[in-house]
C-alpha cells in the first residue's frame, strides 16, 4: 500500500468515527502488567508425540511443577515432578529432560551472569523412583546430561566437571581454567552476546566423547565497570571485552574421551584470528561438525572431524561479500546428509547436502525469506519452515518436501504465524498474532494444518482494551530513496485531518532487524497509544539495511553503518512533515541501543528536520563497542577508519540544536556507559545544553523495581516539555 492510500483511507476512518468517553491509560498501568497477555510457558514436547510438559509455577504456594498434557484433548495427564511433595526444595526456576525422559535436571537459586549466561544450584530428580539428589554444593553453569542419563557434564569457575551419576564419582576435566585468563567449555562474554551461545562443550551420539572449546582471553583488553550497590565503598566488575579492532581470546577445539581419561587437541588448519561460532556432532559417533569463521566474517568452513582418526576435512563453504550469518539450522540426517540454509541465491533458503558436501538440492526457491527452519521428519521426508511468502511483515509456516516438491502452507491466517511441533511430527501449536488479534494459540495436524483444537487466546485482554477506545496500529508502505519501505503509524482516536499534529518516529534500524511487522501491540505500543491520546502521531519506518525482503536491502549499509539507514530516517521525517496534518516544526525521534544510536545522529545531521530525540543506551562511537558485532559490518577501525568515524555521532557534536535527552545505565556490560560519558564532554566542551539521565548499576535493559516506570515517565515529560 502507498503512502498516498494509506492517508486517503485515514481520512475516511476518523472523519466517520463516533468517539465516545474514553479511559485514559496511564505509566503505571502498561509497566504493572494490566495489558499482558497469555501465552504458553516453557512448552517441551515428548518423545511420544502424544503428550507436551509446561513449567508450572504456583506464585500463591511458592512451589513448581512439570505438567504432562495431551495435544489432541489438552487435558492433563500427569505431573512429572511437584516440588510441594521434595523435602529438599520449595521450587526450581528451570529443567532439562533426560534423553531417554528418566530424569530431570532442575535449577534452583539461578542467578543471570550475562544476556544468556546463569549458574545455580542443581538437582536430579528421578521420574521412576521419585528421588532427589543434589549434583553438587557448588553455583555450576550449563549442566547437561549425556545421551543416556547416567552422565552430567557442566563447568565450574571455569572448568569442565563430568560426574557419575550411580557411583557419584565426580572428574575434573580441565584445571587451567581461571577468571579473565581461561574458559574452558562455556563462551567468552561476546561469544555469548554476538553469537547467542553460552554451552561451548557438547556429547557425542554414545555418551563416549566430549568435544568442548577452550577461550584463552589473557591477552584481550579488560574492560572495568563501576558497581555502586549499598555499601559505603562500590565495587568494580573486571571483565574481558574486546572492542572493535582489539585483539580476540584465542580458541581452540578439544575431545575429552571418557574410557581413556584424556583430552585431545584439535588442529583445524592453517586459520589465523578466527571463531569457531558453532560445533556439533553428526550422527555417526566419532566425526565432529565445526564451524569456522574468519575475522572479517565473510568465509565460513563447515569442518567435518573425524575424532577417531584424526582427519579434518572442509566439506562446504560459504563466501559472501558482506558477511554470513550464524545460525543453528545445521540438521543432521540418518545417512548424514544435512540440512543447510545459506543467503547465496540473494535471499535466505533451506539446502541439503550429501555427508561429503556436495549439493543435492535447493529445497526452498523465490524472492522470499525463511524466518525459521522448525526440522525434518524422517518418516514423512518433509521439511518445516517459516516464511515471508505472503510478504516481509507477515510469517506463515509451510511443509516442504526434501526434493523441493509437495509445498504445503500450513496456517491459513494473514499475520505472524510461529510453530512448535510435536517430537514427532504428529502436531504444532501455532501461535498467531496481527495488529488487531493479541496471541492465540491453536493445535493443527502437521500433515495439512488443519484446526485440530483452540487452545488458549486473549479475548479478556481485547474486553479490557475496549474501555480505552485504541487506535490500530496501521501498516503500510512509503516509498523513500527509491525503495518502498515497510511503516506503520498510531494516530489520536479523534485524529482531525484539518488539524496539525506533532509527530514522533521510533526506529531500531540494526541489520537484519525488524522493527514493522503485523502483530499486536507490545509494551512500547500501549506507551504510544498514551501519547496519541496526548495529540501525538507515533510512526515507525524500517528503511535499508533492515532485515527479511532480501539480502541486497539488508546488506548495503555495509562498511557505513548509520549512513543509509540515517538517510532514509531523514527523508521519512521530510515527507511525512509534507502532510497537512503533520506540524513539520514538531518532528521527534527516539530508540534504545542501535536505535539510540540512530537517533542521535538524527538530531545532529538531521538537525533541520528533527526538533527532539530520545537516546537510550546509545553506541557513540563504533571504536567503543565490541569486536564481532562491530567487525562484521564495518571491518576493523584500522581498515575503515572513516566508516567509523563519519557515521559515529560523538564526531558530530557542534551539529545538536534540538532538545535531547540522552540515557544509560552505569552497570551497561553490552553499550558501555563510557559511549554516554564520552559524548557528554564532547557535548559539553562544544557549550551544547541537553538533557541525561543516568541508571546505578542498571544494564542494558534498564530495568528492575520502579526504574522502567521511572524511565517512561521521565521520557514521557521530555515529549511533553519539548515536542
Amino acid at each position: 500500500m502507498k503512502l498516498s492510500k494509506f492517508i486517503f483511507s485515514l481520512f475516511f476512518i476518523t472523519t466517520t468515527a463516533v468517539f465516545a468517553q474514553q479511559k485514559e491509560i496511564t505509566l503505571e498501568e502498561i509497566w504493572g502488567g494490566t495489558f499482558s497477555q497469555e501465552r504458553l510457558e516453557s512448552l517441551n514436547s515428548l518423545k511420544n508425540g502424544k503428550e507436551y510438559i509446561v513449567l508450572n509455577q504456583d506464585r500463591d504456594a511458592g512451589t513448581s511443577s512439570i505438567d504432562v498434557y495431551a495435544y489432541k484433548s489438552g487435558e492433563k495427564t500427569g505431573t512429572l515432578v511437584n516440588s510441594a511433595a521434595l523435602e529438599e526444595i520449595s521450587k526450581f526456576q528451570g529443567y532439562e529432560l533426560s534423553d531417554d525422559e528418566s530424569k530431570i535436571l532442575l535449577g534452583t537459586q539461578v542467578e543471570q551472569i550475562y544476556r544468556h549466561s546463569s549458574r545455580g544450584i542443581y538437582f536430579v530428580y528421578d521420574i521412576t523412583s521419585k528421588t532427589l539428589k543434589k549434583l553438587t554444593d557448588k553455583k555450576i553453569q550449563e549442566p547437561t546430561f549425556s545421551p543416556n542419563g547416567t552422565r552430567i557434564v557442566y563447568v565450574h569457575n571455569n572448568n569442565l566437571y563430568v560426574k557419575d551419576l550411580a557411583s557419584e564419582e565426580e572428574i575434573q576435566i580441565t584445571s587451567d581454567g581461571k577468571k579473565n585468563e581461561i574458559i574452558n567449555g562455556i563462551t567468552d562474554w561476546v561469544y555469548e552476546e554476538e553469537f547467542a551461545f553460552v554451552r561451548a562443550f557438547a556429547w557425542n551420539g554414545n555418551g563416549s566423547k566430549i568435544a568442548f572449546l577452550k577461550f584463552d582471553e589473557a591477552s584481550v583488553p579488560e574492560f572495568s565497570m563501576d558497581v555502586y550497590g549499598d555499601e559505603l565503598y562500590p565495587g568494580a566488575d573486571v571483565f574481558k571485552y574486546p572492542k572493535a579492532g582489539e585483539e580476540n581470546a584465542k580458541v581452540s577445539l578439544h575431545i575429552y574421551e571418557l574410557n581413556a581419561a584424556e583430552t585431545k587437541d584439535i588442529a583445524l588448519g592453517d586459520y589465523e584470528d578466527f571463531y569457531i561460532p558453532r560445533i556439533k556432532w553428526t550422527n555417526h559417533p566419532d566425526i565432529l561438525s565445526v564451524q569456522v569463521l574468519n575475522r572479517h566474517q565473510n568465509e565460513l568452513d563447515l569442518i567435518f572431524v573425524n575424532t577417531q582418526k584424526g582427519e579434518v576435512k572442509v566439506v562446504l563453504q560459504e563466501v559472501d561479500k558482506a558477511y554470513v550469518d550464524i545460525t543453528d539450522n545445521l540438521t543432521f540426517l540418518a545417512d548424514n546428509s544435512f540440512i543447510w540454509t545459506s543467503e547465496k541465491d540473494g535471499w535466505n533458503h533451506i539446502y541439503h547436502y550429501d555427508k561429503n558436501g556436495k549439493l543435492i538440492n535447493q529445497i526452498t526457491k523465490g524472492n522470499w525469506e525463511v524466518t525459521n527452519y522448525y526440522g525434518f521428519d524422517p518418516k514423512s521426508k518433509m521439511v518445516f519452515y517459516q516464511s515471508t511468502e505472503d510478504g516481509s511483515v507477515n510469517r506463515t509456516v509451510y511443509s516442504i518436501s526434501a526434493n523441493g516438491k509437495n509445498k504445503k502452507r500450513l496456517t491459513e491466517k494473514e499475520g505472524t504465524n510461529r510453530a512448535d511441533f510435536s517430537a514427532d511430527y504428529t502436531y504444532f501449536i501455532n501461535s498467531f498474532t496481527n495488529t488487531k488479534t493479541p496471541y492465540v494459540f491453536t493445535l493443527h495436524d502437521a500433515k495439512n494444518g488443519k484446526l485440530i483444537r483452540k487452545i488458549k487466546d486473549n479475548t479478556e485482554l481485547l474486553e479490557k482494551e475496549k474501555a480505552y477506545g485504541f487506535s490500530p496500529k496501521e501498516l503500510s508502505t512509503i516509498e523513500i530513496n527509491g525503495n518502498e519501505l515497510n511503516m506503520w503509524m498510531i494516530r489520536p482516536s479523534d485524529f482531525d485531518p484539518s488539524k496539525k499534529y506533532p509527530l514522533l518516529m521510533f526506529q531500531y534500524s540494526g541489520p537484519g532487524s525488524q522493527q514493522v511487522s503485523n502483530t499486536y501491540f507490545g509494551t512500547n505500543d500501549y506507551w504510544y497509544q498514551m501519547l496519541a491520546n496526548e495529540g501525538y502521531i507515533i510512526a515507525t519506518v524500517d528503511g535499508r539495511g533492515t532485515g527479511f525482503k532480501g539480502a541486497a536491502f539488508k546488506k548495503v549499509t555495509q562498511n557505513e553503518l548509520g549512513k543509509y539507514e540515517l538517510e532514509d530516517q531523514i527523508e521519512a521525517a521530510k515527507k511525512f512533515g509534507s502532510l497537512d496534518f503533520i506540524d513539520e516544526e514538531r518532528i521527534g525521534i527516539w530508540g534504545w541501543s542501535y536505535g539510540g544510536f540512530m537517533s542521535t545522529n538524527a538530531i545532529l545531521k538531521g538537525n533541520d528536520v528533527f526538533s527532539m530525540a530520545i537516546a537510550v543506551a546509545p553506541v557513540t562511537s563504533w571504536r567503543f563497542y565490541d569486536s564481532i558485532y562491530t567487525e562484521r559490518y564495518m571491518t576493523t577501525p584500522q581498515e575503515n577508519p572513516s566508516g567509523y568515524d563519519e557515521n559515529s555521532p560523538i564526531n558530530h557534536v557542534e551539529k545538536l540544536k534540538g532538545d535531547y535527552l540522552l540515557v544509560h545505565g552505569t552497570a551497561d556490560d553490552n553499550v558501555h556507559v563510557q559511549n554516554t560519558m564520552r559524548l557528554i564532554e564532547a557535548l559539553v566542551q562544544e557549550n551544547k545544553q541537553f538533557d541525561w539521565a543516568l541508571y546505578p548499576d542498571k544494564n542494558h535493559g534498564i530495568y528492575g523495581g520502579n526504574t522502567r516506570l521511572h524511565l517512561y515517565t521521565k521520557m514521557t515529560n521530555f515529549i511533553k516539555e519539548n515536542l
